[in-house]
């Protein structure tokens, strides 16, 4: 699916993808945030996805050029998960509405799980 954006210089297609791969990355770059997570469909647990594949565990949802984003992450052990959810929250809303010029409305952090850095 593809956000249209029209103005009076002509219209612009945003895939969700770009808008996933967005969000992604700014979620990657927040302290305490290990990686995303990713539904494993046969098993029904969710697995740690490579950095490569950063939009598998990114849900993107429009409405009227207002972004909804979930994110489905792991974080590291002894971080304070709200304090970590926040910044996940701040800077993806920040760079997505940046980037594309759309509403960000909402983004919900989904922690499927906790892993110890080594």
């Amino acid at each position: 699916m593809s956000v249209k954006i029209i103005n009076e210089n002509g219209s612009l297609l945003i895939d969700d993808q770009v808008i996933a791969t967005i969000a992604g990355v700014s979620a990657m770059e927040c302290y305490g945030i290990v990686g995303m997570a990713s539904k494993n469909a046969t098993e029904g647990f969710f697995e740690l996805v490579k950095k490569e594949q950063l939009t598998r565990g990114i849900k993107v949802n429009v409405k009227e050029n207002k972004v909804i984003l979930d994110l489905h992450v792991i974080v590291q052990f002894g971080v304070k998960v709200s304090v970590v959810a926040e910044n996940i929250i701040s800077k993806v809303k920040y760079n997505v509405e940046n980037f594309t010029g759309l509403e960000v409305e909402k983004v919900n952090i989904y922690v499927q799980g906790v892993r110890v850095q080594k």
